[in-house]
């Protein structure tokens, strides 16, 4: 089983770094109701498909995979703009800074109707920092450790990591230097590590941490020794594996005139806002104002991102259209969802393009929200949004139906059974690639 479970992460680790490097988000998580319904649809869609013969080339596996992940890249966008329900969609109050070389921020909470939105002032006195330990400069000459096996003891996180390599005879010193580089940075602790010159040709070991800051009573984020370790010693000595060269420290900054500290330059306030610390202020009175914008501006704002991960879409999809024809055809069923809205489109300042983006009149959207039909003019692009995510959960569901293939047989109607066929298909290719 534990086998099992290992290959597996290392096919998904090959889809996500090959096909699609995208990150997730919460919106990738389900309800075991939702859950249920997609494998319903999937019983549904097996049932009644055909059976056909798939184009196996790497491009058309890319391709059905590139499109899944786009859709749902796509409806991950129209998720976090207030969420999917058809009444609160676009809704999501959007934050401002007043001064973004010093804080960011981004509105994470839920304010009630007609609630007064907070304020705050950030004046930021230092910026949390991670640790760096910065080994000794050694020549770019044969080591002068002798040829064995070596190890040494990272602490860090209160666990102990045992890291056991070998010097060969003759071997130099960065190349033994780049080798624990890769096996530190690979090892996914918390640690990164590289090698840097210093100009005269000589080369360190550096290690930095991924965490910044320290807790009450921390004296480090992590240790590096090899005093008791299992393998010989003194490798740490000899590339000065355990040298601080600049200690972790902790953010500083005032909120409404409360001095505070963090851990780390991102944190949360009141569990409204999510800041991000990006800079020193330059003296006393130089701060970033945070807050919510106005209805308007924060629909306005919406509608943005909404047009960005719509355009984004379209552009990726017809990246593909000069291979496959299904490209194409999910591009002319994008073009028939805009050409629905397209009249309202114009009130908004919404300007369909010949190559099927969107494009945004800015001042003809602000004052499109400040009209009396604000209201109804903007339902349309509320209906529009709905309609997208209905289509992206169609081609995630079966992102094979745009692939290049031949029909070999339609099954018998009405005597048809569910079958795994399609779902299979589009698995199957990740660990045919893997393998």
């Amino acid at each position: 089983m534990a086998y099992n479970s290992i290959a597996l992460n290392n096919v998904y680790n090959y889809y996500m770094t090959t096909y699609a490097p995208r990150g997730s988000s919460r919106y990738d998580t389900h309800k075991k109701s939702e859950l249920r319904s997609i494998y319903n649809s999937i019983v549904k869609l097996n049932k009644e498909s055909p059976l056909y013969k798939l184009d196996s080339s790497r491009e058309s596996k890319s391709f059905a995979v590139g499109i899944k992940e786009d859709a749902r890249e796509l409806r991950n966008v129209i998720a976090s703009l207030g969420g999917l329900d058809e009444e609160k969609i676009l809704n999501k109050k959007a934050s401002y800074s007043s001064n973004e070389d010093i804080a960011s921020v981004v509105f994470t909470g839920d304010r009630p109707e007609n609630a007064e939105a907070p304020s705050y002032e950030i004046e930021v006195r230092a910026l949390a920092s991670n640790q760096v330990n910065t080994g000794t400069f050694l020549p770019n000459t044969k080591a002068q450790l002798p040829p064995d096996t070596y190890s040494f003891d990272v602490h860090i996180n209160d666990l102990n990591y045992e890291f056991q390599y070998n010097i060969k005879e003759g071997e130099t010193n960065k190349a033994v230097q780049e080798r624990l580089a890769k096996l530190v940075s690979n090892a996914d602790i918390g640690l990164n590590a590289d090698v840097v010159e210093d100009g005269k040709g000589n080369f360190a070991l550096r290690f930095r941490s991924t965490a910044e800051g320290l807790k009450d009573g921390q004296m480090s984020i992590f240790l590096v020794s090899d005093d008791f370790t299992s393998k010989r010693e003194g490798s740490v000595s000899y590339f000065g594996l355990d040298q601080m060269t600049r200690p972790a420290a902790n953010a500083e900054f005032s909120l409404n005139g409360r001095n505070l500290t963090s851990h780390s330059n991102t944190f949360s306030v009141d569990g409204l806002f999510e800041v991000t610390l990006k800079g020193l202020s330059s003296g006393k009175g130089d701060t970033a104002t945070i807050g919510l914008k106005t209805d308007v501006e924060s629909l306005a704002e919406n509608i943005g991102a909404l047009v960005k991960g719509y355009n984004s879409f379209i552009r990726h999809t017809a990246e593909y259209q000069d291979n496959f024809a299904g490209s194409r055809r999910l591009l002319g069923e994008m073009r028939g969802i805009t050409a629905r809205y397209n009249s309202q489109f114009d009130i908004l300042g919404l300007n369909l393009q010949e190559n099927g983006t969107i494009e945004i009149d800015k001042s003809e959207l602000r004052h499109a929200a400040f009209s009396e039909y604000a209201k109804e003019d903007f339902s349309a692009i509320r209906n529009f949004a709905n309609t997208l995510v209905r289509k992206m959960d169609q081609v995630s569901l079966n992102p094979m139906n745009y692939v290049n293939k031949t029909i070999i047989a339609y099954k018998n109607p009405g005597k048809n059974f569910a079958t795994p066929y399609i779902t299979s298909a589009f698995s199957g290719m990740l660990f045919n690639s893997y393998c």
